[in-house]
């Protein structure tokens, strides 16, 4: 399988920049993917294609501002670091900027001495573990000094914090934003639960490896990072229930899908589980839980166009972006949504 074959030419003005001020009034493309049937409609519109019996899972993981500002203790040069996964007694994985200035004893400032941190070792991919020494609570300090670590292709400043998180953002862990949740208001989800529509939560801390490109030829080469996640006993009978009832499992976003896909057995049982997983969903892939996906427009040649290949079918994926490119979709983050299904219908239908 090669990488090639999930490109696509994406006009860089289509790349979402802010997101829209009404969360659910982005836009729907929903995609039928048996047939490849599209239509075209707004995301609030989501509640006329689920069902009584049906079950959302959706992630509750909060970003944090681990995007921080620095200077060199002895030079005082800039230095970027971006925090990616916490380790014990104050350690954590960063990615630092520039990297060479970041060697193993050197000391960073950050917000005039509310937090030092001290280079201890570089890892894979250059990574570098840093300690950090603050007084108070670290979540804190980190919400006053940190910004929030947009994606690369996202260029303008964002206004407002709280824009980069879901509404029913809860487990502090991410690096990036469940981005399919944005649309999600709470109104909106009151009134899916008021349809006879379970919610079932799970936790699944965002990398940043979800914006890494696929660097080798061929995708089986490919080596996906790994996240850690949480699912409840509570959330996990949701799930069971509904499967057993004959209901269907809809994930919001490919992180509530890699999630449910880790935690459940060959036979489609969801477990309570905690742990890492490196899950990597591509064409050939045979789910054992999800049935249907709430998900946004993905990059040319990612692991997450191949994830909504392996859902869809490569050749319905391909056909439904480039309508989307030519009906001028917003991309991305901040982009407007799909609705994959088998048969998606409306009440009206």
């Amino acid at each position: 399988m090669d990488v090639r074959d999930f490109y696509f030419d994406l006009p860089e003005e289509l790349i979402a920049q802010d997101p829209l001020e009404d969360r659910s009034s982005s836009r729907l493309l929903v995609l039928d993917k048996d047939t490849g049937e599209i239509r075209h409609r707004v995301f609030r519109d989501i509640v006329e294609y689920l069902r009584p019996g049906d079950c959302l899972v959706i992630n509750d993981t909060k970003v944090i501002p681990a995007r921080l500002f620095g200077t060199k203790k002895d030079t005082g040069a800039k230095i970027e670091i971006l925090l990616l996964k916490r380790r014990e007694n104050d350690i954590w994985e960063t990615l630092v900027r520039p990297g060479k200035k970041a060697k193993p004893g050197t000391v960073i400032d950050f917000g005039e001495g509310l937090l030092t941190g001290t280079v201890i070792d570089t890892v894979d991919d250059g990574n570098r573990l840093i300690r950090f020494s603050y007084k108070g609570i670290f979540e804190e300090i980190l919400d006053q000094l940190g910004q929030m670590p947009l994606p690369p292709y996202i260029t303008h400043q964002l206004q407002d914090k709280n824009r980069y998180q879901t509404v029913y953002a809860k487990h502090e862990g991410s690096a990036a934003a469940p981005t399919a949740g944005l649309h999600f208001t709470k109104e909106l989800l009151k009134q899916i639960e008021d349809m006879g529509v379970k919610i079932a939560h799970v936790t699944l801390h965002v990398g940043l490896g979800t914006f890494r490109p696929v660097k080798v030829e061929n995708v089986l080469d490919h080596h996906m990072h790994s996240e850690f996640y949480v699912v409840e006993e509570s959330e996990a009978r949701k799930v069971n229930d509904t499967k057993a009832a004959g209901g269907r499992v809809i994930c919001v976003g490919t992180t509530s899908c890699r999630t449910v896909e880790s935690a459940s057995t060959q036979e489609g049982i969801l477990e309570t589980k905690t742990g890492w997983t490196e899950i990597f969903i591509y064409p050939g892939y045979r789910f054992k839980v999800l049935d249907a996906l709430i998900t946004n427009f993905h990059l040319p040649e990612s692991t997450l166009v191949m994830l909504v290949s392996a859902l869809a079918g490569r050749e319905h994926i391909l056909n439904a972006y480039q309508e989307a490119v030519k009906e001028r979709y917003r991309f991305f983050s901040f982009g407007d949504a799909m609705f994959i299904a088998s048969d998606p219908k409306t009440g009206n239908q």
